[in-house]
């Protein structure tokens, strides 16, 4: 008997062995987990919910390896609730059923459960809406898990039920926390110099279960002498960065480089050019925006930067890449260091909504055309004064329709090119003043 229990115990060993160490390293309560204190803190979101034990439907959003899996499971394991776990990408109508119909049995005999849906933006509208009746009545509680941004990619009636959480990358030091973690798991501590090290919580870029999948990788060498940095990153590859080109990180990473330029800040300006760059990101699309850059923020503070960027476009048309992708980080380097306003762009703006309030206001008649007599028998013409053949080139005449008040769009700003047309404007509106226009 004693030989079948050590026989029993040395294969539950080994199993446990051939586990990945991820899964070997998965919190077995929620106070394990690492990271996330902004929802897993003291008087967070979560820990407020699990203290009155009222778990309502919650959606994670946040990047891989983050561990919205883990803490569903965990929150199943906090409130007694049985806990199911489909994919929305692998599941469909009729999977969907079978799960809902579980869950209603379940229910009946005392049991709630935890419907745990992974890359639930996957689900098209009439699968997200297939669960509010068996939210609303209890029979699930539903925890969505999605990298995309809810706003954009959830129903919002599955919104309104639901308190969105959001969850973060995970910081060096958790990930030196994490690694730890697994250096006592396995009883041996990684073989990697300091430099090294910090180059492997580098390389994870904030998704644990990346880290564990390089630390086993580095285990599984049996080093028997600690591995410098130059030669781990020849072991090892860079986890491929994280960059959607139609989703949140397009977004996210075009707002940062639009504020860095704006905020003149050339070194992050090139910095995230440069993470667009290496996440695939076309370099033609980034032409038009920083193009748009200089209409929007520099415009006439530097008419100069309008030209550069149209000038690096055409280059990198001419050149491809990547010589062409210099051009264009030159022109934001530019754009960067110009003269910022947007006085341009405001007085657009307010000159667009005036003209959708009097669209249908004529011109005063004293500038139009008269080419008929029918015309000059209308008054089309009449007192009009020739600029260049009154003093000082400016008549001071009124251009706007007759009675409408005449507004001030343009306030140029005392930067850059823009100081000398603040002093233009007030030169002709001193004029106006003082012939009485």
């Amino acid at each position: 008997m004693t030989d079948l229990f050590d026989t029993l115990e040395e294969a539950s060993i080994q199993n446990d062995v051939s586990r990945p160490l991820a899964d070997r390293l998965r919190p077995g309560s929620l106070a394990e987990v690492i990271g996330q204190s902004q929802i897993l803190g003291a008087n967070r979101p979560l820990s407020i919910m699990l203290a009155a034990q009222a778990l309502g439907s919650i959606i994670f959003w946040g990047p891989p390896g983050v561990g919205k899996t883990t803490i569903a499971r965990l929150l199943a394991q906090e409130v007694d609730l049985y806990f199911i776990q489909i994919s929305a990408i692998f599941s469909g109508v009729a999977e969907l059923r079978k799960v809902f119909e579980a869950a209603k049995i379940r229910r009946q005999n005392g049991q709630g459960t935890l419907l745990f849906v992974d890359e639930i933006h996957r689900f098209n509208k009439a699968q997200q809406d297939s669960f509010l009746p068996l939210m609303e009545n209890g029979t699930i509680v539903l925890v969505g898990a999605t990298t995309e941004n809810p706003s954009f990619e959830l129903n919002a009636a599955v919104l309104s039920r639901s308190q969105v959480m959001v969850l973060e990358r995970l910081s060096i030091s958790d990930l030196e926390l994490l690694a730890k973690r697994a250096e006592g798991q396995a009883k041996v501590p990684l073989s990697l110099e300091p430099l090294a090290r910090i180059s492997l919580l580098e390389m994870a870029d904030g998704d644990g279960r990346s880290l564990l999948n390089l630390i086993e990788q580095i285990m599984a060498w049996k080093l028997e002498t600690p591995l410098g940095q130059a030669d781990l990153a020849k072991r090892l590859m860079k986890r491929a960065t994280i960059y959607d080109k139609s989703g949140d990180s397009h977004y996210n990473l075009i707002s940062a480089l639009h504020k860095a330029v704006r905020g003149s800040d050339p070194d992050a300006a090139l910095y995230w050019f440069a993470r667009m760059l290496v996440g695939g990101e076309d370099p033609r699309y980034l032409a038009r925006r920083i193009t748009r850059m200089a209409i929007e923020d520099i415009g006439l503070a530097d008419p100069k930067a309008q030209d550069i960027c149209i000038k690096s476009w055409q280059i990198y048309e001419r050149l491809g890449s990547p010589e062409g992708e210099l051009s264009l980080a030159q022109a934001v380097t530019y754009l960067a260091l110009a003269p910022k306003s947007n006085a341009g762009y405001n007085a657009y703006k307010v000159a667009m909504e005036d003209a959708k309030k009097t669209g249908s206001s004529p011109p005063p008649k004293h500038i139009l055309n008269a080419p008929t007599d029918l015309m000059r028998d209308q008054g089309y013409g009449d007192g009009y004064a020739y600029d260049h053949n009154v003093e000082d080139g400016f008549s001071g005449q009124n251009y706007f329709p007759d009675g409408m008040e005449r507004p001030e769009y343009y306030a140029p700003v005392e930067r850059g090119f823009e100081r000398e047309l603040s002093k233009r404007l007030s030169y002709f509106k001193n004029l106006r003043t003082k012939r009485g226009s």
